[in-house]
């Protein structure tokens, strides 16, 4: 049974709750999302599994999930990215913030979201029970496609990217 950590507004540590049940009652929860750029500033984006148990088959930043009781979250980010990108790459944490997003199927993401970016350019060896693709695309690129098939990515990739856009702007000026 996968556990979530419960936080309140300030991440601070509530208790913990079974992942299901806390995106059934939308309770505020510990995540990250890792974004991960390439030497020509690309994002690597996934397109999640069509099997996952929300949004499958959208395209979002490179990984996310939820740390487990007691993980620290930078061990947690990169175990994931692990898990589902078939890679590593040092990892830093960019920023927070906190979001909600309902799901037609009665769950709701609400997370405090702890955002790491890094950079790669080797192997990638999806894992095909998580991602069903992956590509690297322009900060531009994605900016448009998100205005052109906003459908097509998760809703937490709509508020997560212009914050971590503005952030690689002012971090990694070229």
């Amino acid at each position: 049974m996968e556990q979530v950590i419960l936080v309140n507004e300030q991440d601070e540590v509530l208790g913990v709750m079974e992942k299901m049940e806390a995106h059934e009652k939308a309770l505020l929860h510990r995540a990250f999302s890792v974004f991960v750029f390439n030497e020509k500033h690309e994002l690597l984006l996934q397109k999640r599994a069509i099997t996952k148990y929300h949004s499958g088959g959208l395209w979002t930043n490179t990984c996310c999930s939820h740390p487990r009781p007691g993980e620290p979250i930078e061990l947690a980010a990169a175990r994931r990215l692990k898990e589902e990108m078939g890679f590593t790459t040092d990892l830093s944490k960019a920023f927070s913030f906190t979001y909600s997003a309902a799901f037609s199927n009665g769950l709701t993401e609400h997370e405090f979201d702890h955002v790491f970016t890094g950079r790669y350019h080797g192997d990638i060896h999806i894992n095909r029970e998580e991602v069903e693709t992956y590509a690297f695309r322009s900060l531009q690129e994605i900016a448009s496609l998100l205005e052109q098939e906003p459908e097509s990515f998760t809703a937490w990739f709509h508020i997560a990217f212009p914050k971590v856009r503005d952030w690689y702007l002012v971090n990694h000026k070229s």
